[in-house]
C-alpha cells in the first residue's frame, strides 16, 4: 500500500508536524511582505522575451524553405512556447502574480497557447493535483489515467502498453492536459448517463475543449502557415516541430517533479481532517527537485524547484530558489528527505517505473510498502520513532532510516 499515515511514514510527532507548519508559514509571510518591484519586473521582462523569441520566430519562418531558416525559426518558436506554457501560463494561472492587480498577468484572465482551456486546467492542476497532491483516486496526475505508477495500482493487460502510452503522452502531452478534466474513463464507465446533470456539465466541458482545440489548430496550422504564402508547407512543420519540443520539454519536466523514486504516493485514509502542517508535509514527500542551473530553472518555469512550488503554489516563481535553502534546512532539521537529481537522473527513473510497472506484480521483486517508487509505514516494521544521536545531538527520524535500508 501507499502510505497512510504521513507522520508516522515521516517519524514525526503531531506536535513536530504543527512545528514545522510554523516554520514554513513564516517563510510564506517573508516573502509575500517582500514582493515588489523587482518580482514585477522579472514577470514583465519574461514575457517581453517571450513575445520577442515568438514574433522573430514568425518573423523568420517566412523563408522557411530554406533549411537554416526551418531550424532557426523552429527553434526560436520551441523555446518561446515553453516559456509562454511553463515560465508565464502555468505561474500566472497558479495566481503568483495577482498580488500586482494588473489584469494582463492576472489568474483569472490568463488564457494560455495551450488546446486546453485555462479555466479546465485551473480545475485538474490547481484544485484537484495540488490539493490532492498523489493521493491515489484523487489526484489525476497519478499516471493520467493512462500510466501504472505505483503498485498500488491494480496490474490489467492494459498497462503492458505503458511504455508506448507514454511515448504517446510525450509527443502529444497539450492534448493529453486538453482531454484530461473531460474524465473521458468515466464517460466509458457509464457514469454520465444520458439527460443526466453529469452528461450535461460533460458535453458542455466538450464543446469548450473542442473550440479550443480547434483555434489552436487553426492558428499553428493554418493561420500562420498561410501569411507564409510560399512557405506553407515548410512554416507548417517547423510549427508542428515547435509543439512537440514544448510538448516533450514540458512532459519530461513534470515527470521528474512527481515520478522519480522518492516522490511518494498516499492513500485516502489519512487526509480526512488532514492539518496544514500535514498537508505540507505531504507536499514534501511526495514532490521531487530537478538539480540544474539558473537556464534550467527559468526554462522549467522554476519547477526544478517542485518541492518548493507545491509547498507555496501561489508565490512568484522567482523567489522559489531562495524559499529552497530555507525548506532544504528544514528537511535536515526534522531528518526529512529532500529528494533531488540531475534532470537525466530523475528523467531515467521516472521511465524504469513506467517500463517495470507494465509487468504484471508477480515479475517485480518489491512489494508496494518497499519499493523504489513507492513506500509506505510498514516499510519500516512499525519502528517509526524518531531518536536523537547521542554523539551528534541530531535527529535521527525518516532520512536515517532509509539510508539504513
Amino acid at each position: 500500500m501507499a502510505i497512510s499515515d504521513v507522520k508516522e511514514y515521516a517519524h514525526l510527532t503531531a506536535e513536530d508536524v504543527e512545528a514545522l507548519a510554523v516554520e514554513l508559514d513564516s517563510i510564506r509571510r517573508e516573502i509575500e511582505s517582500s514582493r515588489g518591484e523587482r518580482d514585477a519586473r522579472y514577470i514583465r521582462n519574461t514575457i517581453r522575451l517571450q513575445r520577442t523569441l515568438e514574433l522573430g520566430g514568425r518573423a523568420v519562418l517566412f523563408a522557411s524553405y530554406f533549411p537554416p531558416a526551418w531550424f532557426l525559426g523552429a527553434g526560436m518558436l520551441g523555446v518561446a512556447k515553453i516559456i509562454e506554457n511553463m515560465e508565464i501560463g502555468h505561474n500566472v494561472m497558479h495566481g503568483q502574480w495577482d498580488w500586482m492587480n494588473d489584469p494582463e498577468i492576472h489568474s483569472s484572465s490568463w488564457e494560455w497557447d495551450n488546446p486546453d482551456p485555462s479555466k479546465h486546467w485551473q480545475q485538474t492542476h490547481n484544485y484537484l493535483h495540488h490539493k490532492y497532491t498523489n493521493v491515489l483516486g484523487m489526484d489525476d496526475d497519478v499516471g493520467y489515467g493512462l500510466l501504472r505508477v505505483t503498485r498500488d495500482q491494480r496490474w490489467s493487460p492494459f498497462f503492458l502498453g505503458n511504455p508506448v502510452y507514454n511515448l504517446l503522452l510525450q509527443l502529444l502531452f497539450e492534448y493529453g492536459v486538453a482531454i484530461q478534466h473531460l474524465e473521458l474513463g468515466k464517460l466509458a464507465k457509464g457514469r454520465f448517463p444520458a439527460g443526466s446533470p453529469e452528461r450535461a456539465e460533460f458535453e458542455q466541458r466538450r464543446r469548450e475543449v473542442l473550440a479550443k482545440v480547434g483555434k489552436q489548430v487553426a492558428k499553428d496550422y493554418l493561420i500562420w502557415p498561410a501569411l507564409t504564402g510560399p512557405a506553407f508547407f515548410s512554416t507548417l512543420t517547423a510549427n508542428l516541430t515547435a509543439n512537440v519540443i514544448r510538448n516533450v520539454w514540458t512532459n519530461m519536466v513534470i515527470f521528474c517533479g512527481h515520478f522519480p523514486d522518492g516522490a511518494e504516493k498516499f492513500t485516502k485514509a489519512d487526509i480526512d481532517g488532514e492539518t496544514q502542517g500535514e498537508w505540507y508535509l505531504r507536499q514534501m514527500l511526495g514532490s521531487a527537485n530537478i538539480a540544474g542551473g539558473p537556464v534550467l530553472d527559468f526554462m522549467s518555469g522554476n519547477l526544478s524547484y517542485q518541492i518548493e512550488h507545491h509547498l507555496f503554489p501561489d508565490l512568484p516563481s522567482n523567489r522559489l530558489r531562495e524559499i529552497s535553502i530555507r525548506v532544504r534546512e528544514l528537511a535536515e532539521k526534522y531528518d526529512l528527505p529532500y529528494t533531488s537529481g540531475s534532470l537525466p537522473k530523475q528523467y531515467a527513473k521516472s521511465w524504469r517505473t513506467i517500463v517495470k510497472l507494465s509487468l504484471p506484480d508477480r515479475f517485480l521483486r518489491r512489494s508496494a510498502d518497499d519499493a523504489p517508487e513507492t513506500a509506505s509505514e510498514r516499510k519500516f516494521g512499525g519502528n517509526t520513532r524518531a531518536m536523537i544521536d547521542p554523539v551528534t545531538g541530531r535527529r535521527r527520524g525518516l532520512l536515517a532510516k532509509l539510508r539504513a535500508a
